[in-house]
């Protein structure tokens, strides 16, 4: 602000005998400070910020000791105060009633020189506040529309009393500072909306996989807590990193938006917990029945056959023979189940020693019409044979969709100028800084940081997180390990030092989640 609030302050023995010219001058600095205020007004948004920004200002314009502003609550008939110059805590008295009550109602100016000469003043507020109210200017404050949405109240003028002229620019004030006063309500009601969007988005997106209920919401706050570290770095690439409250917001939305292209992948590949589908599995399970089945009854046909040919003497020995063979094939059938049910489970880390299972594709059995069948298929040992995760490397590429699934969506959404980068930080959260990353492998200069900070946020809680049905969730330093191999290739060895530095999932997660 250009003025300062030593131009507007009289002595009380010479306020009244200034000159023409200096009274002027004086209303002309008085107007052209209402102006700069009305700037700063209509910049505004943040409504807590902005009611004390017009009391200050018009206990200024007017000189007065403080003031107040009431906001209309048509719902209830009331006014309210959230905030008042000298009160510590939020008024509320119905329209009609005590001054400003009466000039809601009424819509007229009220100019007072002594508060308790006037049976509309309570003297409540003094009582409680050790304040003595003498003189009151009230005027209302009406919107674009006319319609009187506040009232805005100065006590005390410091020269004793309020003239003409304040009550012609404390109404002018009041009039900007409805116009502002309305647009951070609406402001605020969008962004309860949109918020409200978000957070349906977020439901959306965990009913398709509610075994990873929370997921957003803490990729959310690992993120946007990593982005606060950041800007703390002492040295280093990201050292002078800044982020306003608006970037932070942009940050936090993209996150918990960034899965929610998963609504275009198929349920089953979604939700898949291990490498066969259970009915896959349950076949495979059921050919090793049958086969145990198959070598029973083999067994039996061969204790007949050597019956018949050495005789009835010779039946304890057969069957020993018998028992014993039939036990090692019955046993090398459950061992070989056995195995198959352990390289279905999938792993976090690359793994081998499958081999077997290529020794498993000559293992076969006979079905009721002596039918030769192997116990597993090709297709099975492939898919047994997955060194990571549980996908194959079809399935694993409609699950990578899902991150053009989420920019195509979200690229619809008309965003706001602060929060446009929205779809592009979502967008990129799954490349690598090799350039091997998808869908686009992108070099590491073209990945945004707010993207580069949401994929170690991504990976740190896909690898600790207890709610995923194919894995058991890791301990924090042994995900640490992880993300210490990925960072040799893939993920920001510095943003990822900070995040370890700074404590960042103690301090995100401390409250149990996003």
């Amino acid at each position: 602000m250009s003025t300062s609030p030593s131009e507007f302050q009289a002595d009380e023995t010479t306020s009244r005998s200034i000159t023409p010219m200096q009274a002027a001058i004086r209303r002309m600095t008085k107007l052209s400070s209402i102006l700069e205020v009305a700037k700063a007004m209509t910049a505004e948004r943040n409504l807590d910020t902005l009611l004390p920004l017009i009391l200050k200002e018009a206990a200024r314009v007017v000189e007065a000791d403080r003031c107040s502003l009431f906001i209309v609550d048509r719902a209830r008939n009331e006014l309210w105060s959230r905030v008042a110059q000298g009160a510590n805590q939020e008024i509320r008295l119905p329209i009609g009633q005590g001054i400003a009550g009466s000039v809601a109602a009424s819509g007229e100016v009220v100019n007072i020189k002594d508060a308790y000469e006037d049976s509309r003043f309570s003297r409540e507020f003094d009582a409680k506040n050790a304040y003595r109210t003498k003189s009151i200017l009230c005027v209302p404050m009406r919107d674009t529309r006319g319609d009187i949405t506040g009232v805005l109240q100065a006590l005390n003028a410091r020269d004793g009393t309020f003239d003409g002229e304040d009550e012609e620019l404390l109404l002018a004030l009041g009039g900007q500072a409805a116009q502002a006063i309305e647009n951070a309500m609406l402001h605020q009601d969008i962004s309860r909306l949109f918020e409200g969007f978000v957070q349906a988005s977020v439901m959306a997106i965990e009913s398709r996989d509610p075994t990873t209920a929370g997921h957003s919401g803490r990729v959310a706050a690992l993120t946007v807590t990593l982005a606060q570290a950041t800007e703390l770095a002492p040295a280093g690439p990201y050292l002078g990193t800044r982020f306003t409250p608006e970037q932070l917001q942009e940050i936090r939305y993209a996150s918990l938006l960034h899965d929610f292209g998963k609504i275009g992948v198929r349920e089953p590949v979604l939700v898949k917990a291990d490498k066969l589908y259970p009915h896959e599995f349950e076949l495979v399970r059921q050919r090793f029945e049958v086969a145990r089945k198959d070598r029973q009854l083999a067994s039996m046909q061969r204790r007949l056959e050597m019956v018949k040919l050495r005789g009835d003497r010779e039946l304890p020995a057969i069957d020993q023979e018998e028992d014993e063979r039939l036990a090692r094939e019955l046993k090398q059938l459950d061992e070989a189940l056995e195995f198959v049910t352990s390289c279905n489970k999938p792993t976090v880390m690359a793994q081998g020693g499958f081999e077997r299972l290529t020794e498993l594709a000559e293992m076969s059995f006979s079905d009721s019409r002596e039918r030769p069948q192997t116990i597993l298929s090709a297709h099975e040992i492939q898919v047994l044979s997955i060194p990571r995760g549980s996908l194959s490397a079809t399935e694993r590429r409609e699950i990578e969709s899902h991150v053009t699934h989420t920019f195509k969506f979200l690229s619809q959404i008309p965003w706001t100028g602060v929060l446009r980068r929205v779809p592009e930080i979502a967008y990129a959260h799954h490349e690598k800084l090799d350039g091997k990353g998808y869908p686009r492998a992108l070099a590491a200069e073209r990945i945004p940081v707010q993207s580069k900070m949401m994929a170690i946020s991504d990976v740190y809680d896909a690898l600790t997180a207890s709610d995923r049905p194919y894995k058991k969730a890791i301990p924090h330093e042994k995900a640490l390990d992880i993300l210490h191999l990925e960072a040799k290739s893939g993920l920001d060895a510095e943003l990822l030092r900070i995040f370890v530095e700074a404590e960042v999932p103690r301090r995100a997660l401390k409250s149990g989640g996003g």
